[in-house]
């Protein structure tokens, strides 16, 4: 009779006496710990002094969220750092993600994300697939190289990872925290908001970003700024100084339009025509120097007899 967490297991056609081993170990070990679980239950007052902690230092609080735009709209959401740290905090869960195969042929991967509480035998697992591709502005992009894989597959593992980590939290819990964590973003309530916009502003004009590309980056106006929008340029700023990301991979150059183009180049006005004197009444014997209408007349008839 197999145990839920062997069947939760990969199986293959051909397996060494190392993985033989190896999944006896896992499964020892989870059994050991969902004994000590049961022996050691978790105090909730304990875990929310312990999330509360946490969610104070601001390191946290600035990876806890994250905001992006999509289809002209914002959103938003909480992160897997702040979905690990809240697991820590709440006690007694195991989670993982594996990539259980890999098939060159069809340029995909096949995934398994679960979280365990091990206190209460709450249990949610998902299994899915992720093409080797990365969706641009152009389509999709197939993916070449290992490391763009591997990085495919874990970008796409974590979002899952997150989700299954807070199906067994509890949803007073994950609320509490980001409350805590808007509160720490604030921070600095001795210094009033356009001040904290202005400064945000000048750190990044250092980097030769100008204020509209940041507002481009963050869908809204610097006026309509949010403390979650400031927390969010902070860490940015932080991640180019550390050399995790670029500039020109956080604020692409701004795509210029037709009509800013066209509003762009200088107008040309047309140049007034010469008005013809009126000489309809003028002396027959005038010379045609004297009247600029007559010496027009004489070069049309000059002209003309050439021509014929």
């Amino acid at each position: 009779m197999t145990t839920e967490l062997e069947q939760l297991m990969p199986t293959a056609t051909r397996i060494s006496q190392a993985t033989t081993v190896e999944q006896s170990r896992g499964v020892a070990e989870v059994l050991a710990r969902v004994q000590l679980a049961r022996q050691f239950p978790r105090s909730e007052s304990d875990a929310i002094a312990r999330m509360r902690m946490a969610c104070s230092h601001r390191a946290l609080a600035l990876r806890a969220f994250y905001r992006y735009n999509k289809g002209g709209s914002a959103v938003t959401g909480e992160t897997i750092q702040l979905a690990k740290e809240l697991a820590r905090c709440w006690g007694n869960i195991a989670y993982s993600v594996d990539e259980m195969r890999r098939d060159d042929g069809y340029d995909q991967s096949e995934m398994h994300a679960w979280a365990w509480d091990l206190e209460v035998n709450e249990h949610v697992s998902t299994k899915f697939i992720v093409p080797h591709k990365r969706d641009t502005e152009k389509g999709a992009k197939a993916l070449a190289s290992m490391r763009d894989i591997y990085e495919n597959n874990a970008n796409n593992g974590a979002r899952r990872l997150r989700e299954q980590i807070f199906s067994v939290l509890p949803v007073w819990f994950i609320e509490m925290a980001k409350d805590a964590c808007t509160e720490t973003l604030k921070g600095k309530g001795d210094v009033p908001r356009p001040q904290r916009i202005a400064d945000a502003i000048k750190f990044f004009e250092a980097l030769n970003v100008r204020a509209d590309q940041m507002e481009q980056k963050l869908g809204r106006v610097r006026d309509q700024w949010t403390d979650l929008d400031l927390g969010q340029l902070e860490l940015i700023h932080a991640s180019i100084n550390r050399g995790e990301i670029t500039v020109e991979e956080e604020f692409p150059p701004a795509r210029v339009t037709t009509a800013e183009i066209t509003a762009s180049v200088p107008k040309v006005e047309p140049k007034p025509a010469t008005a013809i004197p009126d000489h309809t009444d003028h002396d027959p014997g005038a010379i045609a120097s004297d009247c600029p209408g007559c010496a027009y007349d004489t070069a049309e008839a000059n002209r003309k007899a050439a021509e014929e």
